[in-house]
């Protein structure tokens, strides 16, 4: 396949600034911490107005899951659209799709996940140093398309820092519910001047066990077994990456790769194999002349393919080839106020090739421009920032398709959105935050140009080519209090959408399937979501109260019915204890009953979940040792997902893994 990577002149001049920067550069004083990254707060500090939620390296060896939307489904207001342990997205207070902008080290993640429920994410938490989650009106600073939320996927490989020597880290892992085997490694060697990023991993997944017996039409497959037919995987990637150093900045590159093969378990016979590489270059300056004391830049080309296979004979394929570039720039103070200004393009190519292509070929090209600005006060901080965009969605039709005729040309959107926040102080413990926003989405090519069988809804989709800007407005308020190792958060939400794009039914039938229409309709979602910690022992020992809980309400105004896969009301609690090495956890999560759907699709009972896990920190000399062990759904509770397709189109083939025993070590040097 012949690779296609223009750079535009704006990239070539932001590139030429970062090479030749040492012209500034002055002796660099040793021992200056790394910075501190923010996704909702590109000036780096440690605190930000808005809902963010943040898991380092212990909080993926604990959740980790095989992927994105499980490993961060039960953050407060997150869950999942499941659509089985192969492939699942975020659902951030209730949005999802292209409403949630998925980021790889903040830049965009240009895959094609958002287009199909069961298109994995081509990303591994076992290769990720950090997660960041993003809810509310502040996502704007990176696309209209992140109006339910941000997710940023942050790993090192380009280094940003100098390192000292020789930094690695090794992971085992096997567990029972899936015949789970895993590996993965990271090594890092440097110097003041020079870095070299190298990592790996290899993770083995059999079909998932689940509390009742389920049929399954696979060959050589039992015809009925206690697990979920045709989920098996076999997922690997691994990446290169090196950075040079100057006294006032760092060039860096890298190239990754990731490669999926899974089962699709909404057909028995049907498998997915999945690849995409990502070539990444990335730099910033610090201390400049004039107006601005930094620049920072990404740019990276993705390429992605998803190969559908029956009965091992390859099918539709899928694809998407795209550019991505950020640049930031961040001024010194004026009248008080900090902040960055920015642009962003992005380009993207999209094909689908095979008879269940329900998009035809298109091509994306955006470019926008970004601000965010931030006052301290004697009483707290304010913030505020503007994105207007540009955006050009064209169809190029299907050669192989003619039903794609009518389709082909070119659809033009200027989205601009604008937010603003504050954090009041009231006192050393107590704080009050609120934010707002108005926001506009340009709609998505499959949006637009949609004609075809999508198996995953068990649809014909139909788009809508005049569709119109999504308008919505947003506001959240919350409460924070924080009192040593107590702490806790409320915040109540609420979005109205003058013109939210939905998939409505219809009463019409296409090649036995029901067709569906992109409609733009008004819509409101009202929430809430609430976390704190409760020391209750403090000795030899600690032991901790951990609590959460969330709700969502979302309805289609016009006509007063609920929208669907929305998230019931979720409460659970975590008993954390710790004594030296040891820590240990007992926790329970209930989800409510799920009755609020729209019609044609089917309600789900409540459940209460029960989970357990037991750590043990261990050194040996220059090595550290994180033994852990993790009992997920420890009564074999038999549940179902509200916010899953699969609950709607194969409700009692798709109900979530039963119990699981996972057994692990992390070393690190």
């Amino acid at each position: 396949m012949t690779h296609s990577f223009q750079l535009s002149a704006l990239a070539y001049a932001c590139l030429a600034t970062l090479s030749f920067s040492n012209v500034w550069a002055q002796s660099a004083a040793p021992g200056v911490p790394g910075e501190i990254v923010i996704t909702g707060n590109p000036l780096g500090r440690d605190s930000s107005t808005v809902p963010v939620s943040t898991l380092g390296r212990a909080d993926l060896l604990e959740r980790g899951q095989s992927t994105l939307g499980e490993t961060l489904n039960g953050l407060p207001g997150v869950s999942s659209t499941y659509f089985g342990p192969n492939a699942s997205r975020p659902v951030i207070r209730g949005l999802d799709g292209d409403r949630i902008r998925v980021l790889n080290n903040s830049a965009s993640s240009l895959d094609a996940s958002a287009l199909s429920y069961d298109h994995a994410v081509p990303l591994d938490v076992l290769s990720t140093d950090r997660i960041e989650v993003l809810r509310g009106p502040a996502a704007l600073l990176y696309g209209g398309s992140a109006v339910g939320g941000v997710v940023n996927v942050i790993d090192n490989r380009i280094p940003r820092a100098p390192v000292s020597g020789v930094l690695g880290k090794a992971q085992l892992q096997a567990g029972t519910g899936n015949d789970e085997r895993s590996v993965a490694g990271l090594v890092e060697v440097g110097n003041e001047r020079f870095a070299l990023h190298l990592d790996g991993f290899d993770r083995r997944t059999g079909d998932v066990r689940v509390p009742l017996s389920l049929a399954c039409e696979k060959p050589d497959s039992p015809a009925h077994a206690r697990r979920i037919c045709n989920s098996a995987s076999q997922s690997r990637g691994g990446a290169v990456g090196a950075s040079t150093f100057w006294d006032h900045g760092f060039l860096g590159a890298s190239v990754n790769t990731y490669q999926s093969d899974y089962g699709t378990v909404a057909e028995d016979q049907v498998t997915i194999g999945m690849k995409t590489t990502r070539y990444a270059l990335e730099g910033q300056v610090r201390q400049l002349p004039g107006w601005f004391e930094s620049v920072k830049a990404r740019l990276s080309h993705t390429d992605y393919q998803h190969t559908e296979f029956d009965e091992g004979v390859a099918g539709t394929v899928f694809a998407n080839q795209g550019q991505d570039l950020r640049i930031e720039a961040r001024h010194r103070p004026l009248l008080g106020w900090q902040g960055v200004v920015g642009v962003q393009t992005e380009s993207s190519r999209f094909s689908a090739v095979g008879d269940e292509a329900f998009a035809p070929f298109s091509r994306t090209r955006s470019q926008a421009l970004f601000v965010h600005e931030e006052l301290p006060t004697l009483w707290g901080q304010v913030t505020a920032g503007a994105r207007w965009e540009s955006v050009r969605v064209e169809s190029l039709g299907n050669p192989d398709l003619p039903r794609f005729d009518d389709a082909i040309g070119a659809q033009k959107f200027t989205p601009f959105s604008v937010a603003a926040g504050a954090v009041f102080k009231l006192s050393p413990t107590w704080s009050l935050t609120g934010n707002a926003a108005l926001t506009q989405r340009a709609p998505k090519d499959y949006e637009l140009f949609a004609n075809g069988p999508h198996l995953a809804t068990n649809a014909w989709e139909i788009g809508h080519k005049d569709l119109g800007l999504e308008k919505s407005k947003s506001f959240d308020a919350g409460v924070q209090w924080k009192s040593g190792h107590d702490s806790l958060n409320v915040t109540a939400f609420a979005s109205q959408f003058a013109n939210y794009i939905g998939l409505m039914n219809t009463p019409d039938v296409e090649d036995s399937l029901p067709v569906q229409v992109y409609q733009g309709v008004k819509a409101q979602f009202n929430g809430l979501e609430a976390s704190g910690r409760q020391r209750l022992w403090q000795g030899a020992s600690t032991l901790d109260l951990d609590w959460r809980a969330d709700t969502v309400r979302a309805t289609q105004s016009s006509t007063g019915e609920p929208l669907p896969r929305i998230a019931p009301m979720r409460v659970g609690a975590t008993l954390v204890h710790a004594q030296g090495p040891w820590s240990a956890k007992l926790g329970a999560d209930w989800h409510a009953a799920q009755k609020r759907v729209p019609d044609g699709s089917v309600a789900t009972g409540s459940y209460t979940l029960v989970n357990a896990s037991v750590s043990y920190r261990q050194k040996l000399d220059n090595t550290v040792l994180n033994w852990f062990a993790r009992l997920d759904n420890l009564t074999d509770q038999l549940a179902y997902s509200a916010s899953s397709i699969l609950t709607s189109t194969a409700f009692g083939k798709s109900p979530l893994p039963g119990r699981s025993f996972k057994l692990g070590v992390q070393a690190t040097f």
